[in-house]
């Protein structure tokens, strides 16, 4: 077990950032621009205690919660053959061990109580701290060294297996996380639902590793692991492939065995989790400080250089003043309600919400249907538990590519709204994959398919022959007795095998209809159960997104209109100064504007020294108009 590690401070790296934004903060402050100051302040934030989420899945069985474990040289999370992680449970730091349930219900706010931590390997959805509300996750905090240093690690439930239907929870939580971990175990091959789910979760997180588990257990490890890499560059994904061992990490640890932990394959994984993780998290971090510095100086500039016009040329200020009094007409427009971004807005909002409700319902109406046709061809009750399996399996897909529709059409409208900001040189679109996070999400399965009524037995069967052949050997042999035979004769005889035959022939069929019936019952059952529930999140979800696109533009719209404002004011503010005044007051904006420049020279370089990733989405427009109106 590792020691309890101590909170470090702020990375030394960073120290140049941090001091940077002080700086920044105080002009912000001393140009009474608290918008500024709250958005900068949230960004030195993040510099200062960056939070990594990493995502830990896979389907049952596959070593996930022992995996946590020997990652952290803790025994935090349950593990066993007949045990499987049911609630999602987030592992941070914390000086020392704590637990608390993380509830939701229906029409309420979230609800969080504390349990003791030695009993989060038992809890489950009916456990009493529950209180009767559903479990949305089990959040712990624990003294190690890899946590203090800023990683969260997520453990997920087991995706896949009959009646489960896990595999949208953990969706709805990867656009937010900065890397997924996809856990697949060294006993067989990548199924074909694995490969579907990795190529959802890269589509949705740009940083995803597959790890190959349990190669300790299996000695043909190597062969699997040449097939899985052979299987994913089919796919056309370019993902890294890791074996390691759980159980060879936590035997290195016990024993402080540096072959060990060699050949435990940890040390590959630390070496992506530093590269691909923490170090692309940094550069994320960078850009979004410079564009929020670049922003910040740009908002500042505005009004200095204004008054400073205004000043040195009266004419040429007296044109910028009615230069800024068009702005901001146009800034006040964006800002209103009735503005024609809020229309489209709302407009977009609503033919998605159309569009996502109904490409939903058509992706489960087609599974149903092709249940419904296997039925109608086989017998259900020899391949109910392989029907039950795939079922989930193909359910759990649809919801997943539903999702990722619905990602890609909220950042498609995100671009859309921005268009309408054209004198924007470059505006910060709105992080779409936090408002996708669904922390509210219940955690509990969303339906379960039902059984079917076991098949009769071979003396049930025997009797209803037994039955049917009563009726010919009695009408044959009375009808025989007419002729001087006895009543039992191989003509009753045969004639009770065959009508006893087809009357079991008839209830073979009959039960075999009521089978189908029964099946298809379920499976609509089953179906209806997940469109209810899936279509409730999906729109609690749009509902997220809705209100992050409208509160991001309004921030945009009120920071450009207030921007404007303070420049209009010191303009007209320097056009009435008196004369004496004035070279005074130029030294003072020549001085600020030199600072304002240096600080908008910082952020460009850095964001030419950043590379641009997927989760910094900006959308830059023809310059026009007044120059700068930057978010």
């Amino acid at each position: 077990m590792t020691t309890p590690a101590t909170k470090p401070a702020a990375p030394s790296a960073a120290t140049p950032l941090l001091t940077v934004l002080g700086d920044t903060i105080e002009a912000a402050r001393a140009a009474d621009r608290d918008d500024l100051v709250v958005r900068l302040e949230a960004a030195a934030q993040r510099v200062s205690d960056p939070r990594r989420r990493i995502v830990v899945t896979g389907q049952r069985q596959q070593g996930k919660s022992r995996f946590v474990n020997a990652l952290l040289g803790l025994d935090v999370c349950r593990v066993g053959d007949d045990v499987t992680t049911a609630i999602p449970m987030q592992l941070e730091y914390g000086a020392t061990p704590s637990a608390e349930l993380v509830l939701t219900a229906p029409g309420a706010s979230e609800v969080r109580v504390q349990v003791p931590f030695e009993e989060i390997g038992n809890i489950d959805a009916n456990s009493p701290y529950a209180q009767g509300r559903q479990i949305a996750r089990i959040e712990a905090k624990v003294p190690n060294q890899l946590l203090s240093e800023g990683i969260v690690l997520i453990d997920t439930p087991g995706i896949g297996g009959h009646g489960s239907s896990f595999s949208a929870t953990v969706l709805s939580m990867v656009p937010s996380a900065d890397a997924v971990l996809l856990l697949s175990d060294a006993s067989t091959e990548l199924t074909e639902p694995e490969l579907a789910f990795l190529r959802q979760v890269r589509e949705l997180c740009p940083t995803v590793a597959v790890l190959l588990t349990k190669i300790d257990m299996y000695p043909h490890w190597r062969q699997v692991a040449q097939a899985d890499k052979a299987h994913i560059a089919k796919a056309g994904l370019q993902v890294p492939f890791l074996p390691v061992s759980s159980l060879l990490r936590s035997h290195a640890l016990r024993l402080n065995n540096a072959q060990l932990g060699r050949e435990s394959g940890f040390g590959m994984l630390f070496g992506f989790l530093k590269d691909q993780v923490v170090a692309r998290d940094q550069v994320s971090a960078r850009a979004a400080v410079a564009r929020e510095l670049h922003s910040a100086a740009e908002h500042l500039a505005l009004a200095l250089g204004s008054e400073l016009l205004a000043l040195s040329d009266p004419e040429s200020g007296d044109a910028a003043i009615r230069e800024l009094q068009n702005a901001r007409t146009v800034a006040e427009d964006l800002r209103r309600n009735s503005g024609y971004w809020q229309q489209t807005l709302s407009d977009g909002i609503a033919d998605l919400m159309n569009d996502i409700d109904h490409d939903l319902r058509e992706r489960l109406r087609a599974v149903a249907h092709t249940a419904e046709d296997w039925i109608d061809d086989h017998d259900p009750s020899k391949h109910w538990p392989a029907i039950a399996e795939w079922l989930t399996g193909t359910v759990d897909t649809a919801l997943g590519d539903n999702l990722l529709w619905t990602h890609t059409r909220a950042e498609t409208l995100a671009e859309t709204v921005a268009e309408h900001f054209g004198k924007a040189s470059a505006i910060d679109l709105p992080d779409v994959d936090k408002a996708m996070d669904s922390d509210h999400a219940s955690s509990a399965k969303v339906g379960t398919l039902g059984g079917l009524e076991p098949d009769i037995g071979v003396t049930s069967k025997v009797l209803v022959g037994l039955r049917g052949s009563y009726g010919g050997v009695l009408m044959v042999g009375l009808a025989s007795t007419l002729a001087g035979l006895a009543l039992l004769n191989p003509l009753s005889i045969g004639a009770g095998i065959l009508v006893g035959g087809k009357a079991y022939k008839d209830d073979k069929g009959q039960r075999l209809q009521r089978k189908r019936l029964e099946a298809k019952a379920a499976v609509r059952r089953f179906v209806d159960d997940v469109a209810f529930h899936a279509g409730k999140e999906t729109k609690d979800r749009l509902n997220r997104i809705h209100r992050a696109l409208r509160d991001h533009y309004t921030g945009v719209a009120e920071r450009s209109l207030r921007s404007i404002n303070a420049s209009l004011h010191a303009a007209q503010e320097a056009a009435n100064s008196a004369v004496s005044s004035r070279a005074a007051r130029r030294e003072i904006l020549e001085h600020q504007l030199v600072r304002a420049a240096e600080l908008r020279r910082y952020a460009d370089g850095m964001l030419e020294l950043g590379t641009p990733t997927p989760r910094q989405r900006t959308y830059t427009a023809p310059s026009a108009g007044v120059r700068p109106v930057g978010v």
